[in-house]
Order: C-alpha cells, then sequence, then structure tokens
C-alpha cells in the first residue's frame, strides 16, 4: 500500500472513530468512560496526571504511529519512546495511554498503564516471539464460520488463549442463516459446547439479525476481542453491531469459501448498546504462549479426572488406574478431546521450554526418564529382567 493511501485509510479510520466519539461522550460524566475510563484507571494515571500528560485509550496502531482517544478527540502520536525489544511489550490496541497534552504533530506517547489482560499468541517466525494482539480485554469473542465443518481442535485453540488471556471467552457462530435446518444449528451449538466448557455458545447471523441482540447484550460491559480466521465474517459481525458500516466488508471466495483479509489492523470502536469492540484482521495461525493455565480451564473435565488417577504424575497414556483412559474406555470421555488435550499440552510445553531454561531441563529429564522406563519395559517383555 502506498504512503497516500494509508494516509487515506488512516484519516478515514480515525474520522469515523471521531464521529463515534462525538456521539458518544456527551452523555457520560467523563469524555473516556464510553472507552473503558474508569476510577481505577484514573488512579494508576494520576502520576502521569501530575506531569501535565493526557490519558487516552490506543484506538488503532500502525508502523510505529497510533490514534489516541482522548478527552478533546482522537490525536496522532508516535511510539518511539515506548518500543522496547520485547515484542510483548509494544504499544498495542486497547492500552491505556499518557500522551503529550499538545505540541507538534504527531506527539508522543510517554507511557501505558500495565495491562490488566493481554490476548496473546505465538509468532509463526522460528524465533518463538510472543505477539500481542489486544490490551485490556474483557471478552474474547471467537468468530466461527458456519461454511463448512466445525474445527473443534481450532476452537479449543483459540480458547485456550482466550483464558490464559485473563478474559472471558465467547464461541460466536456466525452466518447462521446458512444453516436453515434448526435442529441441525441446535446440534452444531451442542458438540461446540461440548468442547467449550464455561463458555457461552451463541449461533449469531448478521444478515438476519438472529442472535446479535444476546451478543450485544454480552459485550456491553466491558471491552471485548473480535477473532477468528479470514471468512469468519468479523467485519459484519463489527458492523451489525456497530449499527453503522464502520468496517469494510468482501465478499469470500468462490473457488474455496474462505474469506481475504478485509481488516489490516486492529481497531477499537464504541458500541451504541454499551461497551467498546477492537476488531482484527483474520488469523491463520493460532500458535499457543505459555497458555498451560489456559489449556487445562478447556480441558477441566479431563483435569478434574486426572485428580482420581492413581499416580499424581501420571501421563494417561498407558499407566494402571488411569481415570482418563478409564473414561475413554467407558465413552464418557471423547478420545478426539483427550488427542486435542495431549496435542495442546505438547504444543505448550514445546513453546515454554524455548524461553525457559529449567523447563528444558525438566522436559529433557522427563524423556530421559520414560525412555529408560520404555526399555526396561521392552527387555522385560523380551526376558531380560535378572
Amino acid at each position: 500500500m502506498s504512503s497516500s493511501s494509508s494516509s487515506s485509510s488512516s484519516s478515514s479510520s480515525s474520522s469515523s472513530f471521531s464521529q463515534h466519539f462525538s456521539a458518544e461522550h456527551s452523555s457520560s460524566a467523563h469524555p473516556l468512560a464510553p472507552y473503558g475510563w474508569d476510577a481505577d484507571w484514573e488512579t494508576e494515571f494520576a502520576p502521569y496526571a501530575a506531569q501535565g500528560l493526557l490519558p487516552g485509550r490506543v484506538v488503532r496502531v500502525d508502523r510505529g504511529q497510533c490514534d489516541v482517544v482522548t478527552a478533546a478527540g482522537i490525536v496522532r502520536a508516535d511510539t518511539e519512546f515506548v518500543t522496547p525489544r520485547d515484542p510483548l511489550k509494544v504499544v498495542c490496541t486497547g492500552d491505556w495511554a499518557a500522551v503529550d497534552p499538545d505540541g507538534g504533530d504527531p506527539r508522543y506517547v510517554r507511557a501505558y498503564l500495565p495491562r490488566r489482560s493481554s490476548f496473546v499468541r505465538s509468532t509463526s517466525s522460528k524465533r518463538s516471539e510472543g505477539q500481542i494482539l489486544a490490551a485490556n480485554v474483557d471478552h474474547t469473542i471467537i468468530a466461527v464460520p458456519l461454511t463448512g465443518d466445525l474445527d473443534l481442535g481450532r476452537i479449543e485453540r483459540f480458547l485456550a488463549l482466550g483464558w490464559e488471556s485473563g478474559a472471558q471467552p465467547v464461541v460466536v457462530l456466525s452466518k447462521a442463516d446458512l444453516v436453515p435446518d434448526a435442529v441441525t444449528l441446535a446440534h452444531l451449538v451442542e458438540d461446540v459446547e461440548n468442547s467449550a466448557p464455561g463458555v457461552p455458545v451463541l449461533a449469531v447471523s448478521a444478515a438476519t439479525g438472529e442472535g446479535v441482540e444476546v451478543l450485544a447484550a454480552v459485550v456491553s460491559g466491558g471491552t471485548s476481542v473480535l477473532l477468528g480466521q479470514s471468512g469468519a465474517g468479523k467485519s459484519t459481525l463489527a458492523n451489525a453491531l456497530a449499527g453503522a458500516e464502520v468496517m469494510e466488508v468482501q465478499a469470500i471466495r468462490d473457488v474455496d469459501g474462505k474469506g481475504r483479509h478485509t481488516t489490516t489492523t486492529r481497531n477499537l470502536l464504541v458500541l451504541p448498546g454499551g461497551g467498546v469492540l477492537i476488531d482484527t484482521p483474520g488469523l491463520r495461525g493460532v500458535g499457543l504462549w505459555d497458555a498451560g493455565t489456559g489449556v487445562g480451564q478447556v480441558f477441566s473435565e479431563i483435569e478434574e479426572l486426572a485428580e482420581r488417577c492413581r499416580f499424581h504424575d501420571c501421563a494417561h497414556g498407558a499407566e494402571p488406574g488411569c481415570a482418563v483412559l478409564g473414561a475413554v474406555d467407558d465413552g464418557t470421555l471423547p478420545e478426539r478431546r483427550l488427542d486435542s488435550y495431549r496435542k495442546l499440552m505438547r504444543e505448550n510445553q514445546r513453546i515454554v521450554a524455548k524461553t525457559d531454561a529449567r523447563v528444558r531441563a525438566e522436559l529433557r529429564r522427563e524423556w530421559r526418564l520414560r525412555g529408560a522406563e520404555g526399555k526396561a519395559a521392552m527387555e522385560a517383555k523380551r526376558g531380560r529382567v535378572r
């Protein structure tokens, strides 16, 4: 994209944000309250207020600069002074920032407040770095299109990251109008519910309005981030919740039914029914990033079963007295769930091991121990035990 088109896009986005700001802030005691500003944030910001800096929320980040909504409206700010080596500490959409009160264009972000929550995934690079997608979120809305077979494993992956972020996950089965049979739709919802304990699952159609009011009620309290693959209908959902065409929408490809990247940056919108929504680009890859707690939350039934295993360090492989394997044998635990649990736990261990020397050493010891146990078992079968 050329610099002129990028500037035009930024100007257009800032204009739409400003319109939403003007429409919302007049009815609230504090101009930033519709964006999530509260007494706790004000207390956190006090030291920066004493320095004469302005509070604002980052609504868009683009190439080292960001749009920040302040009490005076949208300002353009440079992030040069808050760009560390750690990619998890860069300024992100949803951050609360301290910016210069006036001066040149752009101004500068001088600091940002400690995050209450953050949605992080691992990058696709071989360096195994984390990437923060949204900050200070209360709900992670996972959009899953009903345009093909449900990928329950992918949903479980999103959920693990959602729980790990500190926010409440919500699964939205989008494009529900493409499943006209109510019985089939109910079965699809049930399949996802069985894979998402403790998570609301909503069938929603932006085209017909089905489920939109329910989703609007869910996101009306706090900040929500909208996640999913390209073609999941995220921008259409964002428009339905905003009650206006604030996000560009493109049709999915006829050849393979996949969507193109309509949203190219993470944008923060104030919703007319209350709440704040961060729309994100489509995610091709969703790698775990230190999400062991989140994986345990997604597979809470397996974690509960594991407490009844004979051995406290049971690997649920072939150990006697394994309650998890017993549940698979008697049909109360689907084998697919156990396979998915093992896969995500292994992946998470590898990610953590790459960044934590102590964990790497523990994994090596575990592998050596299991290798020795396997060798001993093979020798026992061959009658070599003395």
